[in-house]
């Protein structure tokens, strides 16, 4: 009988192991799940299946008109504190050459003799249209869309429907002349919640657009086999809201276990070293790592002056850090920069002086020759800073701007001179024509 008792006992306790398991709680660990599948993208008939040997520009897009049906006014062209849009009231330095423009809005502004000025909308489809036009009269390969987090959030209704406007206008204009196209998000701004919202607007925009639709969208730019979605504003040590940890959370959404997309970051000029502009933290250059491009800010890093000195350092050891590590490297040059009107400091009128192109292309032998494959342009429309390199109208040619000015190309320069220009930049990232350290004649 106790025989019976202690068979019976020992029964008991080991069903009970058995189901409490070796850790003791539960069933025993879950089977193992099969591994997910990459993603793999038919790529038929795309024009632009990776970011090489290109030279892109940003376009801002985010100018309105009073009357262009947007309901935002003279946004980013007016300054609250003085009143808007008007003579010696203004967000921007430089004025476009508004000569083929078909819809035109009348300012306040006049010309020296009298006339009226116009200003165009991107809110406009046959202005998205013709500045397409001009990359492809020009030889330039793209644009970056720039998505404006803040802007685009379901709290600023405006916002978003200005911002899918202009993108539905650029992707429509990019198909017809043959240009690639791509979304840039800038976190400016952002708090930690904005960035992962992000995953939010980016999903809606590829119901929306379709954006993966070789067919629909056949220049949307690839890279590494997968399209390619830009990620701009981390690592900078400005007081930000969010963190990189923020960011890095965000890419590892976006891609997911599928590898869904490609990613390229904007970063500090000084991301390698981690000094200057730059955050001092090693979770940096763990998040370049896990992504496909990275894009350092060089605007406002340095002159003509000083250019050898800084971009000297930096650039070919920033190549070499990227090849280390299979990441492809962006280099970005800007024509100058101007932001007196903006600021409400005249002293800051034509700060980097644009030297009739010698600054620019300074910029562009040095990516080519140190080694860069694809160049990154800032920007195609940015008026406010001073860095547009589409048609802007000359000096002597300008609106009169009250106590204010405006700053215009050099007098004895066409308006398109710098779109023809940075078309030479991109014909030398082709492989055409013989270019080298000294700036290119116009015949």
């Amino acid at each position: 009988m106790m025989k019976t008792i202690f068979l019976s006992a020992f029964a008991l306790v080991a069903l009970s192991c058995a189901k409490s398991g070796p850790n003791g709680g539960g069933e025993g660990p879950p089977p193992p799940q099969p591994p997910v599948k990459e993603i793999v993208y038919d790529e038929t008939g795309c024009l632009y299946t990776a970011y090489d040997n290109l030279v892109m520009a940003g376009y801002q897009g985010w100018f309105a008109a009073q009357g262009d049906g947007s309901d935002r006014g003279w946004y980013h062209l007016g300054m609250g504190y003085c009143g808007g849009f008007k003579p010696g009231c203004s967000a921007v330095d430089f004025y476009p050459d508004m000569t083929e423009y078909t819809q035109k809005y009348k300012t306040d502004f006049k010309y020296a003799d009298g006339s009226d000025v116009y200003m165009y909308s991107p809110y406009d489809e046959s202005t998205v249209d013709l500045h397409f036009k001009w990359m492809k009269d020009y030889g330039i390969d793209g644009v970056f869309m720039q998505r404006f987090v803040v802007e685009v959030k379901e709290s600023n209704p405006k916002g978003k429907r200005h911002f899918n406007k202009v993108l539905e206008n650029a992707l429509k204009a990019a198909k017809k002349h043959g240009r690639a196209i791509c979304v840039m998000y800038d976190l400016s701004g952002c708090a930690p919640e904005d960035v992962a919202y992000v995953e939010k607007d980016w999903k809606e925009l590829q119901t929306t657009f379709n954006l993966f639709d070789n067919k629909t969208h056949p220049t949307y730019l690839r890279h590494n086999k997968k399209p390619l979605v830009v990620l701009w504003g981390v690592g900078f040590n400005d007081n930000r809201r969010y963190t990189t940890a923020d960011v890095d959370q965000l890419v590892g959404r976006l891609k997911g276990p599928e590898k869904r997309v490609s990613v390229m970051l904007g970063v500090p000029y000084y991301w390698r070293s981690m000094r200057n502009d730059t955050e001092n933290n090693p979770a940096l250059h763990a998040l370049i790592k896990k992504t496909d491009i990275v894009m350092p800010w060089a605007v406002g890093r340095y002159s003509s002056g000083n250019y050898t000195q800084v971009a000297g350092v930096e650039l070919a050891a920033d190549i070499q850090w990227c090849k280390n590590n299979n990441v492809t490297y962006v280099p970005l040059a800007f024509p100058g920069f101007s932001w007196g009107n903006l600021k409400n400091d005249p002293a800051q009128y034509n700060s980097i002086p644009r030297l009739k192109g010698d600054f620019l292309w300074q910029q562009v032998a040095g990516a080519k020759i140190s080694g860069a494959r694809s160049l990154y342009v800032a920007m195609f429309d940015e008026i406010d800073e001073g860095t547009a390199i589409y048609k802007c109208a000359r000096e002597g040619e300008l609106p009169q701007h009250g106590d204010r000015r405006f700053i215009g190309i050099d007098a004895d320069l066409a308006s398109d001179y710098y779109l023809w220009l940075t078309g030479q930049a991109a014909r030398w990232f082709h492989g055409e024509g013989s270019f080298g350290a000294i700036k290119p004649v116009r015949n």
